[in-house]
């Protein structure tokens, strides 16, 4: 078996975790193979080479854009600071949707997405790219069907990733499709990282879907539900803090923060639920409590239906607590401002 080559394209401020993280991944599993003829061959190419910076200062030493010329396995197109000069670099877009042409796999990491948008490979398809980015890709590619909360999607030969870290959950994804799950462990475990994040996980971003509203009485209505999540809310609770009748208060809401009281209520539970999930050892029942939920098993079902995973298994990967577990209970977890 020929060794997979994998081409990954950098651009000046580019993100260096979105071309390294992947790059370790398959340069690791190289290595556990321990065979001359299997694994990956990485190339970094770049019309900026020899050198190029990161964003983060960090140089990457890249051959020439045309030494990737031929049959590519696996074509990488990071993210960064630098994309929106990225973006307007004809010649870089038209490389970008001519090696693809000769790739067997196209994949981005984090803001690589538009670049593959730009050049026009993902017209009708779904894809991913950092939650924050998310609502500006769906507005600039309206052909393609942006989903904001999976950490990689996989359509057709096209994979994109989400918020730069999940480009190696999707290498540690490629390598399991290729050399089967038992490598891809190894690699997990060499690397000392989680194995396996679903592709369709939730990139837990702390933020929560529906911001605070423009409109002065409905971001006071916003504002005192966050202090009263523990309590049952009502629209018409909510409308008597805006001054309007609920019928009124229930349709400028929705037109101001995007979806209706009532799932702005739940968003802002589940994230006060993330927040004491990852910052104390209350019993997952107590969390419930305080987070509004009339039951566990409530609080249950609508946390794994927007989050991905249970509460159980989130605090098993995010806890931040000390061993005595301080309660720190944060009323506005997750309400930021626009």
């Amino acid at each position: 078996m020929a060794k997979r080559r994998v081409v990954v394209v950098t651009y000046p401020g580019s993100q260096a975790l979105d071309i390294t993280g992947p790059v370790e991944v398959f340069d690791t599993a190289t290595r556990l193979l321990d065979r001359t003829d299997a694994g990956y061959l990485v190339e970094c190419v770049s019309a900026q080479a020899p050198l190029v910076r990161t964003c983060s200062g960090v140089a990457i030493e890249a051959a020439p854009l045309a030494a990737a010329d031929g049959p590519v396995d696996t074509l990488l197109v990071p993210g960064g600071w630098g994309l929106h000069d990225a973006l307007a670099d004809d010649a870089l877009i038209s490389w970008i949707a001519t090696a693809a042409a000769r790739s067997r796999r196209v994949t981005s990491v984090c803001g690589g997405a538009f670049l593959l948008a730009e050049a026009g490979l993902l017209a009708g398809r779904r894809a991913t790219t950092h939650w924050a980015y998310s609502a500006d890709m769906a507005r600039r590619y309206p052909d393609v069907v942006v989903d904001p909360k999976p950490i990689f999607i996989r359509d057709g030969r096209f994979m994109t990733s989400a918020g730069v870290s999940t480009g190696i959950d999707m290498a540690l994804s490629l390598v399991e499709e290729d050399h089967g799950p038992r490598l891809a462990l190894e690699v997990a475990r060499y690397l000392v990282l989680f194995f396996k994040r679903h592709g369709e996980q939730s990139q837990f971003s702390a933020v929560m879907d529906a911001q605070f509203a423009t409109d002065a009485p409905i971001r006071a209505a916003q504002e005192w539900a966050l202090d009263n999540l523990g309590r049952p809310l009502l629209v018409a609770d909510m409308a008597q803090r805006a001054n309007m009748s609920p019928r009124h208060f229930a349709r400028v809401f929705r037109r101001e923060a995007g979806v209706t009281p009532g799932q702005y209520v739940e968003q802002a539970r589940i994230a006060r639920g993330r927040r004491l999930l990852e910052t104390t050892e209350l019993p997952v029942t107590s969390v419930a409590r305080r987070c509004g939920f009339t039951t566990a098993e409530t609080f249950l079902r609508a946390f794994s239906r927007t989050v991905g995973v249970t509460p159980t298994e989130y605090r098993d990967r995010f806890q931040t607590t000390s061993a005595v577990g301080v309660a720190v209970d944060s009323d506005r977890v997750g309400a930021v401002p626009r």
